[in-house]
């Protein structure tokens, strides 16, 4: 099949052509950065340039339509945030002849903000940490319990979630949550901090019922807050608490959530409407992009076991960047390339999900790129993390023209 996906400059839709390419589909992407990551492989067929998503969310949905007719590709996937603005036109991507999967407008509206999705999973009871919104400036001021997570309504890990340890730095954290609007689309979520390592929770669903799931704990944390370092995990109660969710929701398509594993049990922290990062399940035996092509061509897909566990991955760019991003100097860089040469330490036994070489030169480039930018200026991490964030996130306002565009009732 001819697959078109909606984004190529983040880590899923990376992985993602990977996998589709390793299975016989031509693999079209669409992206505003003509050197987003899935130009870099000879598993991508050509990239589409279409107009930047977050502030427009309509005119890139209009530039993804022509898109798929001109390439005359078969099935629209969502690898990212674009799977809000899909949602949000299920007529007129029916009238164009679209195939794709995504849950209803109602469904994704539970979960794409953050402090509705904290009252979903409270619904659906899935434990989550201490948390309270903050709905006015004045009350967000009177919070005094440090260190907290002051989370954005709408925005990413990376660029949405803030870690404050004092009054001071809560002071300026509010006063930017301010003036980028959070108390106009509903305030701030404030999240007590969960001790404990972070578990990663993937599932496909057709009309809320799980039909695969993986989990796994993030070993080494990169860039941005990203896995560089996975291990898989059984942990059949997160596979419980996905499906508990998803059919609270009636969810149809691919549904992540992070949970905090405590002493206490998992405490659920986020929820992201789409697929994240395949390739571990991949290579512990659970295929999360299969079932999400046959849910777009109108098919059910058959319930699949859980994966093997102790399967380890890596993502060395990540890893790279995030020397950078942590020390801010050169040699922690240069040692993080010599131990994964070396296939040493946590490099040992794993594989690399994001950049795999077998049979693909092009895939060293951005590995490359970012080490000699990394290697000259460690600062640099912020423009390779920054700029794909910036390409696929949606904006407050983007989310707000799409709520405001739905038709009453």
């Amino acid at each position: 099949m001819r697959v078109l996906l909606s984004d190529g400059s983040g880590l899923t839709a990376r992985q993602t052509a990977t996998q589709l390419a390793d299975g016989g589909h031509t693999v079209h992407v669409l992206s505003p950065d003509p050197v987003c990551l899935a130009r870099f492989t000879r598993r991508t067929h050509r990239v589409w340039r279409v107009p930047p998503y977050g502030a427009g969310p309509l005119p890139w949905l209009a530039a993804a339509l022509r898109v798929y007719r001109n390439a005359g590709v078969d099935v629209l996937l969502p690898t990212q945030e674009q799977v809000a603005v899909l949602a949000a036109r299920p007529g007129l991507l029916r009238s164009a002849g679209v195939r794709t999967v995504v849950p209803s407008f109602a469904a994704l509206a539970q979960v794409q903000d953050k402090i509705s999705a904290a009252g979903t999973l409270t619904t659906a009871g899935l434990a989550q940490p201490e948390s309270m919104v903050l709905r006015t400036p004045e009350e967000a001021a009177a919070w005094d319990r440090f260190p907290v997570f002051l989370k954005l309504p709408i925005g990413t890990a990376t660029s949405g979630v803030h870690r404050v340890t004092g009054r001071a730095e809560a002071t300026r954290a509010v006063s930017a949550a301010s003036a980028a609007g959070a108390f106009r689309s509903g305030g701030l979520l404030a999240q007590v901090p969960a001790a404990g390592p972070l578990v990663m929770v993937q599932g496909v669903f057709a009309a809320g019922e799980l039909v695969a799931c993986h989990a796994t704990l993030r070993v080494r944390e990169g860039a941005g807050g990203g896995a560089s370092h996975k291990r898989s995990l059984g942990l059949p109660a997160a596979r419980e608490d996905l499906q508990r969710l998803g059919r609270c929701l009636g969810w149809h398509g691919a549904l992540s959530a992070d949970a905090i594993c405590t002493e206490q049990g998992l405490r659920w922290i986020d929820v992201n409407p789409r697929l994240v990062e395949p390739a571990n399940a991949r290579r512990a035996g659970v295929d999360l992009v299969g079932p999400l092509l046959e849910l777009a061509r109108g098919g059910t897909p058959a319930a699949q076991p859980a994966g093997r566990e102790g399967v380890l991955t890596h993502q060395l760019l990540l890893a790279m960047l995030g020397a950078a991003q942590r020390t801010g100097r050169r040699w922690p860089v240069a040692a993080e390339l010599l131990t994964a040469a070396r296939r040493a330490g946590p490099y040992r036994g794993s594989a690399e999900e994001l950049t795999p070489l077998a049979g693909d030169p092009l895939a060293a480039l951005p590995v490359a790129m970012a080490a000699v930018a990394t290697l000259v200026s460690p600062p640099a991490w912020r423009w390779f993390v920054g700029g794909s964030v910036a390409s696929y996130s949606i904006s407050a306002e983007g989310w707000r023209e799409l709520v405001d565009s739905q038709p009453p009732g």
